[in-house]
């Protein structure tokens, strides 16, 4: 049976749970806010399938890409729309074009980022765009080997190790689905994601009078908002605020990545699951058909084109992938070395933040807005300190000599 002893050895990806036979395994969130496997004993069989599925405990082999192209949309509202140039969104239309299946992460009623499905054009939207924040899986594995028993293409767009968990999960290669992933930086915490939403809502529900409170919920959440380009891309929160007399009004909270609070934790790796700095499945050895990703450097690369609204990389991993999925995409086939020289992720793992623990300790007793900046700068400090010793010791070892 599954059994957690160190949190690295677990991506979340919930195959194990999905595959038990006697639904014995549920998922429980820790005190940092990630889901991790719990087993029932009493109920286990000792079929040891939750073992065979795991993605960390039968890692792929790493491999290089058949292919390599910098690629956009051809619709220009689309990329717009996208976080680099829209690829994800012309793979998904083939698909559903072909009577498909599109599954991928989006946000759900409450905000929260969660796995699901679409049979429609209009539902591609809701998978649009980057989503800083681990998804939750729930059944959709199994709803993904259900479409594919019965015929129908599907596309599986996740992490890496989502998808390696649903090709272990499956069990065996199906002609029908086709699975992308996307160069990964790690994924946040869902529980840092949700304190953050709460202290933004609480910020804006005290009017200038105290005694007078104000309704307050999220319309549209943007992590890579294009308006002042892609390379400045801007984290944009749409609020609608009603006040006591019932009159509404909405606002747009925009901030440029590099100022939002919780872009700059996650960005330094502040609150990122333990197994993202172990990550099991770095250069390509999930076992997708296509990885998908922002092409940083690309105005190093290919500044002919750079048009700073967004351009994706598109690495073809398996031979079988089909180029009429691509054929509403402008592309240019360059090296692989000029997508890694720019995208270190793609085969390293995140270094862990040296207050990450210290961070943690303290989440529930601070805010977010005040406990993010003063980690980051603790940081600094701490650095600073580990250098001046260093140098300290560095001297008085060359005394002695």
């Amino acid at each position: 049976m599954i059994n957690i002893l160190d949190k690295q050895d677990c991506c979340g990806c919930s195959a194990c749970i999905q595959v038990c036979p006697k639904q014995c395994i549920t998922m429980l969130e820790d005190k940092e806010g990630f889901l991790y496997p719990q087993v029932n004993t009493y109920d286990c069989i000792d079929c040891h399938l939750c073992e065979k599925v795991c993605p960390v405990l039968h890692s792929g082999k790493p491999r290089k890409p058949l292919n390599v192209y910098a690629a956009k949309n051809k619709d220009e509202k689309i990329r717009l729309q996208s976080s680099s140039g829209g690829v994800f969104s012309s793979l998904a239309e083939a698909i559903i074009n072909a009577g498909g299946v599109v599954f991928g992460a989006k946000f759900d009623e409450e905000w929260k980022v969660v796995h699901g499905y679409t049979e429609t054009k209009d539902g591609i939207a809701d998978f649009r765009g980057s989503k800083y924040v681990q998804s939750w899986m729930g059944d959709n594995f199994s709803k993904v080997k259900y479409f594919l028993d019965n015929g129908r293409k599907v596309l599986f767009s996740g992490t890496p190790c989502q998808v390696a968990g649903l090709k272990r999960f499956l069990r065996k290669p199906y002609e029908n689905l086709l699975t992308v992933d996307f160069i990964c930086h790690g994924v946040p915490s869902p529980k840092v994601w949700r304190m953050y939403l709460k202290e933004l809502l609480e910020n804006h529900s005290v009017s200038s009078n105290p005694m007078s409170k104000k309704s307050v919920s999220i319309e549209n959440i943007s992590f890579r908002d294009k308006r002042l380009g892609w390379k400045k891309f801007s984290c944009v929160f749409m609020l609608s605020i009603s006040d006591e007399n019932g009159e509404k009004k909405t606002i747009s909270l925009s901030e440029m990545f590099s100022e939002n609070t919780y872009m700059k934790g996650f960005l330094e790796n502040l609150y990122l699951r333990p197994a993202c700095h172990h990550c099991p499945v770095k250069c390509l050895s999930s076992g997708s058909d296509i990885t998908i990703a922002d092409f940083w450097g690309m105005d190093k690369v290919l500044c002919d084109k750079d048009d700073d609204l967004g351009y994706s990389v598109m690495l073809l991993n398996n031979v079988n992938a089909s180029f009429k999925l691509i054929a509403k995409l402008d592309i240019t086939e360059i090296g692989y070395e000029d997508i890694l020289r720019y995208n270190s992720p793609l085969e390293k793992s995140a270094v862990p933040d040296i207050n990450r623990n210290y961070f943690f300790i303290n989440l529930d007793n601070k805010s977010l807005s005040l406990l993010i900046p003063h980690a980051l700068r603790r940081r600094h400090l701490l650095k600073l300190i580990y250098r001046i010793r260093n140098k300290i010791k560095t001297l008085i070892d060359s005394v002695g000599k």
